[in-house]
């Protein structure tokens, strides 16, 4: 059963690493919102965290890479970065849970090494949880904010893209990834104690039976006398 997690674990992880270099490369975090001044729906324009779209209504796109990274608003900036930490998180932990699942040849078949590295893996997966989950509300907050706030233009409005979606999915996958690895690192650990449970059990009757002052059981003159007669 924990090899089957530990299986389920790595195929979670290569659906995470997917997501998040899905996520940093799509231009749909912030899409054109058509509402009121701006109803100009041949026309649609993407912004990501490389580049902006324009999609036009003959299905013509055209993008453009951002020529300063100064001209992204905050939000963006930090989620470029912080989208970059992910993915190198995530190569990270695909290949420490490689060698510490049951099946590896890693750590030379050392079973306190390989929950060791199961641990950190699943620690590594939690912390690009978080690195993928704060970069994409922080933007899906900002975005709900300025579409609410009448101080804001509605050509300056956005809604929330495809991108946005896909990264609440994806931290998702990478929460439930370092939980299994967690649970199946608590497991293991159990079954490494058991054995020492065992033994000190064994050693201490051992040693209540050296300690112990047996007396022989002789048989009475009166029993002896019976037999006789």
């Amino acid at each position: 059963m924990r090899a089957k997690l530990e299986v389920l674990a790595l195929v979670l992880g290569f659906i995470g690493l997917f997501g998040t270099i899905a996520i940093t490369a799509m231009p749909m975090w912030r899409v054109s919102a058509f509402i009121g001044a701006n109803l100009i729906v041949m026309e649609e324009l993407w912004e990501g965290l490389w580049m902006n779209c324009y999609i036009q209504a003959d299905i013509k796109m055209q993008c453009k890479a951002y020529d300063s990274l100064l001209i992204l608003p905050s939000e963006l900036q930090a989620a470029r970065g912080l989208m970059c930490v992910s993915i190198v998180l995530v190569v990270i932990s695909l290949f420490i849970t490689g060698c510490g699942t049951k099946k590896s040849n890693c750590c030379n078949d050392n079973i306190k090494s390989k929950n060791i590295t199961l641990a950190f893996g699943g620690g590594l997966y939690l912390l690009s949880f978080l690195t993928t989950l704060i970069p994409v509300s922080w933007v899906g907050h900002t975005v709900i904010s300025n579409f609410y706030n009448p101080t804001v233009v509605d050509s300056r409005k956005r809604e929330l893209g495809a991108a946005l979606f896909i990264g609440w999915a994806t931290s998702g996958v990478l929460l439930i990834t370092g939980i299994i690895l967690l649970f199946s690192y608590c497991k293991r650990r159990s079954k490494e104690e058991e054995p020492y449970a065992d033994a000190y059990l064994m050693g201490s009757r051992d040693i209540k039976k050296e300690g112990s002052v047996y007396l022989e059981k002789t048989s009475s003159s009166f029993h002896g006398h019976q037999e006789y007669v």
